[in-house]
């Protein structure tokens, strides 16, 4: 079925969440399983949502946050994982996939205040949160800016700042993408996400490598003009504001060859949250995601459900980093 991308499409209807002025009467809502999208419009920047009913939901929904290249329908067999027991909304927040252009002087506080005004349109409460590289630092500030909103929360290859080895790599990548040299901005842009001398040690680390360098390479104008904004607006406002750090609980996650997000920075963003773990995944790099997929979302899945975390094999290590918060 094609989704109506009109505010007229109808909510999804989550238990125990109320709807903020239903179009449709609760008997219309969609079928499990069934996507629906909906345009929204924030601060004059056209972005979109889409959402997933579970057929037997037995945790809260869950939001989806997307890195660079992510599209909010290409959560794949991740998102088929977690329908099995929550139900699931994705966004293209300003920026992204569908969304417009966004000029690289707004930073993650305006992409925050976006997503909940999409969550808002679906009259969604608290969520979960499940973001991903990029995604991370909009999880970040939604879990500091609106904390009510935010029951657990999950950040896969995540920092707190970028590293100067990697700014300087970034800023390369910018000039093969402004030279219009889209194959040598892919293997560049691969190079940085992926560590090329462990492929022999990661499942699918060969066949991931290939589908992004396609991917990438294959960018539309409308794609690289957003690639290119978004790549200097993380330049531009290069640190999380760690001054107040979320209450809710967080789970870091990284692979364990890791060379851009690395096991110690995504560890230091843990360390930085008030009451938080950090997981490390055997034979996986930045694309842990895509390259160990059945793994990490059963991590992710028992964090959220609340389960106990030690003796996955999957795991190098699961280390509680913050108590959590007392009194």
């Amino acid at each position: 079925m094609t989704p109506d991308l009109e505010d007229r499409s109808p909510r999804v209807i989550y238990p125990g969440t109320p709807l903020k002025t239903p179009h449709l009467p609760a008997e219309t809502a969609p079928p499990p399983g069934e996507a629906l999208v909906r345009e929204h419009c924030w601060q004059g920047f056209s972005c979109e949502s889409r959402a997933v009913r579970a057929s037997a939901p037995r945790f809260p929904p869950v939001l989806l946050i997307g890195g660079a290249f992510q599209r909010k329908e290409s959560w794949g067999r991740c998102e088929e994982v977690f329908l099995g027991s929550m139900d699931v909304f994705t966004v293209d927040p300003p920026g992204w996939g569908a969304a417009d252009l966004l000029p690289e002087t707004y930073g993650v506080d305006f992409l925050a205040d976006a997503v909940c005004h999409m969550l808002d349109g679906w009259g969604a409460g608290q969520v979960n949160v499940l973001a991903g590289s990029y995604g991370s630092a909009i999880a970040y500030e939604i879990a500091r800016r609106y904390p009510d909103r935010v029951g657990r929360m999950v950040l896969v290859g995540t920092m707190t700042a970028i590293p100067d080895h990697a700014q300087a790599a970034m800023r390369r990548t910018l000039e093969h993408l402004a030279a219009g040299d889209l194959e040598t901005y892919a293997h560049a842009t691969v190079d940085l996400l992926m560590t090329p001398e462990r492929l022999p040690d990661i499942p699918n680390g060969a066949r991931v490598r290939r589908l992004l360098l396609r991917r990438i390479a294959n960018l539309s104008e409308a794609e690289a003009h957003q690639m290119h904004t978004n790549t200097l607006r993380l330049l531009t406002h290069q640190a999380l504001d760690t001054s107040r750090p979320p209450r809710a609980p967080v789970l870091t996650v990284t692979g364990e060859y890791d060379s851009f997000t690395t096991p110690a920075l995504c560890r230091q963003m843990a360390a930085a949250c008030a009451d938080s773990w950090h997981a490390e995944v055997r034979d996986a790099d930045h694309m842990l995601i895509l390259e160990r997929t059945a793994e990490v979302a059963d991590l992710i899945t028992r964090f959220l459900a609340e389960r106990p975390l030690h003796g996955l094999p999957y795991c190098r290590s699961v280390e509680r980093v913050s108590p959590g918060i007392t009194g």
